[in-house]
């Protein structure tokens, strides 16, 4: 399963860009000095972006979730604004947002 989770990671962030580029954005992976890790951030010329974890599976999902609000909590306000969003992309057939927020977004609508 976790090399599947792997090859799922790969073809999301390759349509992310994807979209990124054609929404004159690019797309960064974050990993900072505690190692917190945060799989795409889609980030705006403008300076405006939005925060992304990958998984595959709806048991995971609860996990990526503290690590996106553990991210948010930890950015200094003063020097960057924080994310327009925190979205966790699965290979579920359901979008929905979550009560803290974050939105589950299913593959098949990314992009609609």
């Amino acid at each position: 399963m976790r090399f599947t989770g792997f090859l799922f990671e790969s073809l999301v962030v390759h349509n992310l860009r994807v979209y990124a580029q054609e929404n004159d954005a690019k797309l960064f992976h974050y990993r900072d000095s505690i190692k917190l890790e945060i799989d795409a951030i889609v980030q705006k010329y403008t300076g405006e972006y939005a925060a992304f974890e990958i998984k595959l599976g709806t048991g995971q999902i609860d996990d990526a979730a503290k690590n996106l609000n553990k991210f948010a909590s930890i950015l200094d306000t003063t020097k960057t604004s924080p994310p327009k969003s925190l979205n966790i992309i699965t290979g579920t057939s359901v979008s929905y947002t979550r009560k803290d927020g974050i939105n589950v977004i299913s593959l098949a609508s990314l992009g609609v």
